[in-house]
């Protein structure tokens, strides 16, 4: 039975300011936490329905410090999820070093002001399916590891390393690689499918209604667009989902 400490404890890390207290973020779903206790981070518990502990090896189960059989009820007490899963772990949030010669090697994402929790997490996805390791967050992002944000990651927040940042970034990149790319999506650049795209550089995805902010876009020297085609003299969407973009732009520069 879980007790009343541990509820509030799990519900507490709905927010921030208790997540980073506690350093630990919610992780809901069979597929997500199968996949969390076969990585390298550290799984403080486990609480499961017994249908699910039972076809999980013991091998693996032991990864996890802790392990709590629990029921339907006491599920909906803690889940975030509108429909509840088998099980859900805390785990404990990593600390990635930064290091700015990690990110010269090949491609990383930079996020100004992306506040959505599903957007970021859809983002982490896209970057964990091609390749790119490191998504940057600036101030005012959603937090990574926001229970939604890692729903939407699918299990990929394990793979793609995550680094709250501010623009004082770009002023150290520009410092050690005076001539990296910097690239970023406008409504004035040049067309994505026309333009040279670098192989190693740094991609920013602007906020979801206002775009990239004027502290960071001074630092973009290779602006993009990605150009819509609507038939003849028809009138078509203002713009394109941060996430939706972020796939097309992660797509043409691995082609």
């Amino acid at each position: 039975m879980l007790s009343k400490a541990k509820i509030r404890l799990i519900r507490s890390l709905e927010q921030k300011k208790y997540r980073d207290r506690h350093r630990l973020f919610v992780a809901e779903g069979e597929k997500t936490v199968h996949e969390m206790l076969l990585s390298s981070l550290t799984v403080e518990c486990v609480l499961a329905k017994k249908t699910w502990l039972e076809q999980i090896p013991v091998n693996v189960l032991a990864k996890s410090k802790e392990i709590s059989e629990i029921n339907d009820k006491e599920l909906s007490q803690i889940s975030f999820l509108k429909t509840p899963n088998h099980v859900m772990a805390l785990v404990r949030i990593p600390q990635y070093p930064f290091d700015m010669t990690e990110l010269s090697g090949d491609l990383s994402l930079y996020l100004d002001h992306v506040q959505d929790p599903g957007n970021v997490g859809t983002i982490i996805r896209l970057a964990d399916w091609f390749g790119i390791r490191h998504v940057l967050c600036s101030e005012g992002c959603a937090d990574p590891f926001n229970p939604k944000t890692v729903q939407s990651t699918m299990g990929s927040v394990i793979r793609v390393k995550t680094h709250p940042i501010d623009e004082t970034f770009f002023r150290e990149l520009e410092k050690h690689q005076p001539d990296f790319p910097v690239y970023g999506t406008f409504l004035n650049g040049e067309s994505i499918y026309s333009a040279p795209l670098s192989a190693k550089a740094v991609i920013v995805m602007g906020n979801e209604s206002k775009g990239i902010s004027k502290e960071v876009a001074q630092f973009v020297s290779r602006r993009l667009m990605i150009p819509s085609y609507p038939p003849a003299g028809e009138p078509t969407s203002e713009s394109l989902n941060v996430a939706t973009a972020a796939a097309i732009v992660c797509a043409e520069f691995r082609r």
